[in-house]
């Protein structure tokens, strides 16, 4: 698969994920399950690696897989205990588990065409 074909794919589930979980939230704290302070602490953590998720840039994959590991526990708690919101959970879990796939392969794909990397100790 080329960096350009992941680089879209990735772009399209992390701005998926963006919209369904400030949904999830905003709406939480506009019916008073959370306070609308408390729902601004779930979503800003996501919004830190927009820009660069925006305009392809591997370090902010890289460092973005960690990010989405706390919404996957939060994904993952949903699923275990809810039934009622069963479709939105398994929704997040999927989508989530795409992004920590796809994260990492198009850092790695794309730093690897810049010619980015770890420098090795000369000898």
């Amino acid at each position: 698969m080329s960096s350009n074909t992941l680089f879209k794919l990735c772009r399209a589930g992390y701005m998926a994920l963006v919209i369904l979980l400030s949904a999830w939230f905003i709406n939480k704290g506009i019916t008073g399950e959370y306070s609308l302070a408390f729902a601004a602490l779930w979503i800003i953590p996501l919004l830190l690696p927009l820009k660069g998720v925006l305009t392809g840039k591997p370090y902010t994959y890289a460092w973005g897989s960690f990010i989405i590991c706390l919404y996957m526990l939060h994904g993952l708690t949903l699923l275990y205990v809810t039934d009622e919101h069963l479709l939105f959970a398994l929704t997040e879990v999927m989508l989530l588990g795409a992004l920590l796939v796809g994260f990492p392969f198009y850092a790695r794909i794309r730093g690897r065409e810049l010619g980015l990397g770890l420098k090795k100790k000369a000898k």
